[in-house]
């Protein structure tokens, strides 16, 4: 991984952290795409402390906001003429249901549109490498996710749990179908399943959610365990030309019937353009 660009968004906690930290060590360069410009300034100075390497940028970015993410895609493309790894590490619970300045379901917007959207705007810069990865962090949740075109931002019936699930069954829908498109170049794009992580990620949650987090953060892994597979999938060399399947402990997994309906995949790529205005195929 020396000298090799690796943007992680999300990366100032959890295992968004701990695998800007692990790549790090492995002699990548960091860019830290992050809501909280104090918190990232803290995670830099940890992982510089903790691996004596100073290749960490960081830039502000909140995924709720389309024009927010199109202006820290352009700060990329302006600073860096090509990117080895994309990680679309950020995420969220949101503990009831908001819209964004856009118009659209919060957690819709940041868990989807945001990998969706920034993905999209650093293509050219994947496309530049010459072996790029898309990475997409997923979710066992996604099981319990539903894909109905009527209410894909849940108008009605919504649930923070529900409308979690659908954004990662979506986050894998959007890596199958871009896996698709990018066949004939350079770049693979797969997803994964971290683990259930024992990070501040439910805090974000109503007050049972942090209580059912809070009680089972026990039973769950490390974030250091739970970045395992993120760093696999960007740095070793055995999944190299593997391009759209789903991940767990670092192995092929099967992701659930509804996440392997290519229709379905199809279908949310056209409303997901049309919600960014991006003038893609």
């Amino acid at each position: 991984m020396n000298n090799k660009l690796c943007v992680i968004t999300g990366a100032n906690s959890g295992i968004g952290f701990e695998t800007a930290k692990a790549l790090s060590k492995k002699g990548a360069y960091i860019v830290m795409v992050c809501r909280n410009e104090d918190k990232a300034i803290r995670a830099r100075e940890q992982i510089i402390e903790n691996t004596e390497t100073y290749g960490i940028d960081i830039i502000v970015c909140d995924f709720a906001i389309q024009s927010e993410i199109r202006h820290a895609a352009e700060v990329i493309r302006t600073k860096y003429d090509q990117v080895d790894v994309l990680i679309n590490n950020h995420g969220l619970i949101a503990s009831e249901r908001k819209e964004t300045v856009d118009g659209l379901e919060r957690t819709f917007a940041v868990n989807h549109i945001g990998y969706f959207l920034f993905t999209h705007l650093l293509l050219n810069q994947l496309k530049a490498a010459e072996h790029a990865r898309i990475i997409n962090v997923s979710s066992a949740a996604h099981r319990g996710g539903t894909f109905d075109t009527e209410n894909l931002q849940l108008s009605s019936n919504f649930s923070p749990m529900k409308a979690y699930a659908n954004s990662k069954l979506f986050n894998i829908l959007f890596t199958k179908e871009l896996a698709n498109r990018l066949v004939d170049t350079t770049v693979t794009s797969n997803c994964l399943h971290p683990g259930v992580v024992a990070s501040n990620f439910g805090q974000s949650g109503k007050w049972f959610i942090k209580l059912i987090y809070t009680l089972g953060k026990p039973f769950m892994i490390s974030p250091v365990k739970g970045a395992k597979t993120s760093v696999y999938l960007a740095s070793s060399d055995d999944v190299k030309n593997v391009n759209g399947a789903y991940f767990k402990n670092k192995m092929a997994a099967t992701p659930s019937k509804a996440a392997r309906n290519a229709d379905y995949a199809k279908q949310l790529w056209a409303i997901s353009k049309k919600l960014c205005g991006l003038q893609i195929g």
